[in-house]
């Protein structure tokens, strides 16, 4: 059921968290500010708060330390940008949504089903805008991949490959020394990095995903692959073994200050990305540590298999044993064949035999350091967009949609613990 939305025709924002994903939407805006303005934000740590109040020009009255005490306030702005870590966007999601604010999520949604369910359902009661941060949707590639297939390019799909290459340091950093190594503090693998990739299959399938199963385990970042004589963090380990690790944190980064880079990963372990800032992170922070020796519990790699409405069928892997690169896809039809990097789409067609290059390519991959390939700007775009026309539907990942992708994800997960094949519920 879409929500009536009344026009905006300059929308404002409060921002919930300045980390990696709230500062980039937020920049979108600062770059594009006929689509609308941030006027307010809230963000626990003190450095990140000041900085991004000073680079939005933020009043003063307007900057708080915790969505609570922003959510406390009559409403502040037309819309929120829910950009907390996963475990905590229930609270603010629902709150906004009771105070009328239209609703930018990062995804997932929430960890449980109950709680997606319950900030859908908020947001439908409510009459707001909920749309979520499917990047992965908006990208100029995947545009002109949808309307290949709806122009008939291969004729009806009938099956299709894709593959998630996390890339071998991206998960040391995220998924097993990072904010998203351990299901209790955030949520699953499954969830919080590949909802993305089951919400672009539900989209490319354009129809509902009606059975799901999934394999996958953590295989390798444990204790059992510790090289004889490692130390727990990477700083204390012999010279020999941590130079002859993949997985080095002075690697991975050292290796990003020596090439200049300011932003993210480095901004993510450090408000001082110089030398002796990394290295005083790494002393004694989760970014140091061994990979070997962390308190991760998230699969390390895992498969699922889907069958949608009419037979249509699709496989997604997920590794973090892989270069970092953009997802490679490849979509069988009844007339021809599409292979994609994420970049460049090339079309076999069996009926002529020719072979057609489109080449989608923004200057970066589909990854968080590239913007996603164009998809968190896009992203911004379509929401801002909607709320300005009191459209809707130009926001292709609103409430209802994403549902049915977390659905498919919650159904996979059960299908890996359990060892069954699962109905994926529909709404």
């Amino acid at each position: 059921m879409s929500v009536e939305l009344s026009p905006i025709d300059h929308p404002t924002f409060l921002v919930l968290g300045a980390g990696s994903r709230g500062t980039t939407y937020a920049a979108h805006l600062a770059e594009q500010p006929e689509q609308g303005e941030i006027v307010a934000i809230a963000e626990p740590d003190p450095y990140r708060r000041a900085d991004f109040a000073a680079k939005h020009r933020v009043a003063a009255d307007r900057v708080f330390s915790s969505w609570q005490e922003a959510l406390a306030q009559p409403r502040l702005a037309d819309a929120v940008m829910v950009t907390t870590q996963d475990a905590d966007h229930v609270g603010p999601a629902l709150k906004a949504a009771s105070l009328g604010y239209h609703i930018l999520l990062e995804k997932p949604i929430a960890p449980s089903e109950a709680e997606v369910r319950q900030v859908v359902e908020a947001a439908r009661t409510a009459g707001v805008l909920l749309a979520v941060c499917h990047v992965l949707r908006y990208t100029p590639h995947t545009v002109a991949l949808q309307l290949l297939i709806a122009d008939g390019a291969i004729g009806e799909i009938l099956s299709i490959e894709h593959l998630e290459p996390v890339g071998w340091w991206h998960a040391a950093h995220s998924f097993v020394r990072g904010n998203w190594r351990n299901e209790g503090l955030s949520s699953s693998m499954l969830l919080a990095k590949s909802c993305h990739d089951l919400d672009w299959l539900l989209g490319i399938a354009g129809r509902p995903c009606e059975r799901i199963s999934s394999f996958g385990s953590l295989s390798y970042f444990n204790r059992a692959h510790q090289p004889p004589g490692a130390a727990d963090r990477c700083l204390e380990c012999p010279g020999q073994i941590e130079q002859s690790c993949p997985y080095s944190a002075k690697r991975i980064y050292f290796g990003a200050v020596e090439l200049g880079i300011t932003d993210w990963p480095l901004s993510v372990i450090t408000n001082d990305p110089s030398m002796d800032g990394v290295m005083a992170a790494l002393s004694d922070g989760p970014y140091g540590r061994c990979v070997y020796a962390c308190d991760n519990d998230v699969v390390d790699h895992q498969v699922v298999s889907m069958e949608f409405e009419g037979g249509l069928t699709a496989s997604f892997t997920m590794t973090a044993f892989s270069t970092m690169r953009g997802r490679n896809t490849r979509i069988f039809g009844s007339h021809g064949e599409i292979t994609t990097d994420s970049q460049v789409i090339t079309i076999d067609d069996f009926r002529t035999g020719e072979r057609r290059i489109v080449d989608t390519a923004v200057g970066a991959d589909d990854g968080a350091a590239g913007g996603h390939g164009g998809g968190d700007g896009a992203l911004v775009t379509a929401f801002t967009a909607a709320l300005r026309a009191g459209d809707p539907s130009l926001v292709p990942t609103a409430a209802e949609e994403s549902l049915r992708s977390h659905l498919m994800v919650f159904a996979a997960e059960r299908a890996r613990r359990q060892g069954t094949v699962e109905a994926v519920p529909q709404s």
